[in-house]
């Protein structure tokens, strides 16, 4: 190699360190060291691209150098090691810097002195060692290589006549067809194909274990998991199954989040392993299994690695309840949602018009212009969405805020309709065709506009039957043929183990310097000097801005700019997943044309019938 060649090479090499470390430094606050010293970070290669905590060893061990202390962090393409003296230190990293090929597709490794190790309560780390959820047992080894094989036999899935190709597995029932969605099957529809008698061992040798609930179980779902494939968290249907459910790993390990609020416990499933849920672990966590193609996992000496994923197969065991669910844990019980909601439903149609008066209309008359300021990028959804008109097609949007939609097709006759005066303030000062009225009593004659778009309004509204009202009144005006785009804000602001913009905007959160539970308590504080409304008969939580919801109807806060910094409360009720297109259903001359996830939100196109 040419010495201009190698000049240029080394100069590349400085660049990348430099970037590293400057993102290190932004992370961590950890600084490159003057001199060599017991810490180095390796800058490029971490779990967020793969690496495992053998890789890096075996490599630092080829060096002659001793390492005491492994730090990897998730979701970082950079790691951490201590050594036992800095001469170990320098023999490291003469012999794995910019020569170690542990990175990507062989990449290899850049290494840095730096002043010390990141000072982190890594929530991945603890999510770990946390105690398990009260009834949950893990028996691993419970079927051998043999037994095994002959399960997998007796339930093999044809993937060509799968009763279920679901975006994220195969799935065949047995006994009755577990319904995903609302996860719960029909007692009244048995399946001709019943338990095969290849699993009745699993019985005889679970009633040895005076720890886990007697159950003969009658519905089975086998489902089969390729690497990089999931299933969403959830809970089984209270009132579908009794305890316990258990579940039967093969062919495969993978990792089974368990979550409570803000709780969060990882469990290892080993092949072969039988995973036993009743009482708390059954009622009141949700489980689930984020599609990736490997797994975070931790190693025997307390750091974490990654863990690749193979083709695994699950067989989840359940016994149908024959009454409603009787459970202490109301949180996400069907039986006693199913009161629940109408209770607040009652309460809050009773207080819907001021409520919407005092949490909705007062306040976006009074953050109108730094709301405006906010708002100012088309979603390129609803932009498609506006697109797809003829020429000279008359669209109305309802509740048009700043009227950012307005301009978006300038084919199109636009109008837009707002209850807030000072965002159509807004819109008069950009010159746009934009009047006062309430959604739900629009002031147009019926049979008469193309097109409505109705983009973060419907969940403003503080009762089902206001929001069923505001949906009827967009299909009253709609001429036959005319379609419409709603949008509503999602409860779940996680799709496809990907945040939402939402959550992504936590920065704090998103770089582990602090936990949602952590602000929602900081929250707490701060709202012991807001008032807000108090006359319901049911009381709301004020939800903390940037995290998981917690609740359906809430308050979400808006904090002005300025000087004088003053903090709003506006109502929401924040959408389940299904629950738009359920309203729909109440609606006469509508067609559904199609449904689906957007930027945090749940989004339906409905068409009015001809």
């Amino acid at each position: 190699m040419h010495v201009a060649q190698k000049i240029n090479k080394a100069t590349k090499v400085e660049k990348k360190q430099r970037r590293c470390l400057a993102i290190i430094k932004a992370d961590y606050n950890v600084l490159p060291s003057e001199g060599p010293s017991i810490y180095l970070a390796i800058l490029n290669v971490g779990l967020s691209n793969g690496l495992t905590e053998e890789a890096l060893l075996k490599a630092a061990a080829e060096t002659g150098g001793q390492v005491t202390q492994v730090i990897v962090l998730p979701s970082k393409s950079y790691c951490f090691l201590m050594c036992a003296t800095v001469a170990d230190a320098e023999c490291i990293f003469e012999g794995m810097h910019n020569v170690a090929a542990i990175g990507q597709q062989g990449a290899v490794a850049y290494l840095s002195y730096v002043n010390r190790l990141p000072e982190v309560q890594l929530q991945e780390q603890q999510a770990w060692h946390r105690t398990l959820p009260n009834g949950l047992v893990l028996l691993p080894d419970f079927v051998s290589v043999e037994e095994e094989a002959a399960l997998l036999e007796a339930v093999t899935v044809d993937t060509d006549y799968a009763q279920d190709k679901l975006k994220h597995r195969v799935v065949k029932h047995f006994g009755y067809e577990f319904i995903y969605g609302s996860n719960n099957v029909d007692a009244d529809k048995p399946l001709e194909q019943r338990i095969p008698t290849a699993c009745d061992f699993l019985w005889q040798r679970l009633s040895c274990n005076e720890a886990v609930p007697k159950i003969i179980p009658d519905q089975l779902t086998v489902n089969e998991y390729e690497p990089g494939q999931g299933i969403p968290p959830h809970v089984d249907t209270h009132s579908a199954f009794v305890d316990p459910i258990l579940s039967l790993s093969l062919q495969s390990d993978t990792v089974m989040d368990f979550r409570r609020g803000a709780e969060l416990v990882h469990v290892q499933l080993p092949r072969r392993s039988l995973l036993i849920m009743s009482d708390e672990a059954r009622y009141d966590w949700t489980h689930g299994i984020k599609p990736k193609h490997s797994d975070i996992v931790p190693t025997p000496t307390g750091s974490l690695t990654t863990q690749q994923r193979s083709k695994r197969t699950s067989l989840t065991f359940r016994r149908l309840r024959r009454a409603p669910c009787d459970c202490a844990y109301a949180t996400l019980c069907d039986t006693q949602q199913a009161k629940a909601p109408q209770a607040l439903d009652e309460a809050l149609s009773t207080h819907a018009t001021e409520l919407e008066k005092q949490n909705v209309h007062v306040v976006y008359d009074q953050i109108a212009q730094h709301f405006s300021d906010t708002r100012h990028t088309p979603w390129p959804k609803v932009t498609e969405f506006l697109q797809s008109f003829d020429p000279h097609s008359v669209l109305l949007d309802v509740g048009c805020g700043n009227g950012k939609y307005l301009n978006c097709n300038t084919e199109l006759f636009s109008i837009g309709c707002d209850r807030s005066l000072g965002l159509l303030d807004v819109c008069q000062g950009r010159g746009q065709r934009v009047f006062r009225c309430d959604c739900l009593q629009l002031p147009i004659r019926s049979d008469s506009i193309d097109g409505c778009i109705c983009i973060a309004v419907i969940h403003h509204l503080a009762s089902r039957q206001r929001r069923l009202q505001a949906l009827r009144e967009l299909t009253r005006v709609l001429r036959p043929g005319g379609r419409a785009l709603v949008y509503v804000w999602a409860k779940d602001q996680c799709r496809n183990d990907r945040k939402s913009t939402y959550l992504r905007q936590n920065k704090a959160v998103n770089k582990q310097r602090t936990t949602e539970q952590a602000q929602r308590q900081q929250l707490s504080t701060e709202l012991q000097q807001l008032t807000v409304m108090d006359n319901l008969e049911v009381s709301l939580p004020v939800h903390t801005n940037r995290t998981e919801f917690q609740q359906q109807d809430i308050y979400v806060p808006w904090k002005t700019k300025g000087e004088q910094r003053t903090t709003f409360l506006r109502y929401y009720h924040v959408f389940e997943e299904h629950e738009l297109e359920q309203l729909l259903t109440e609606v006469d001359h509508v067609v559904l044309r199609i449904s689906y996830y957007d930027q945090g939100n749940h989004c339906v196109i409905f068409e009015k019938r001809k």
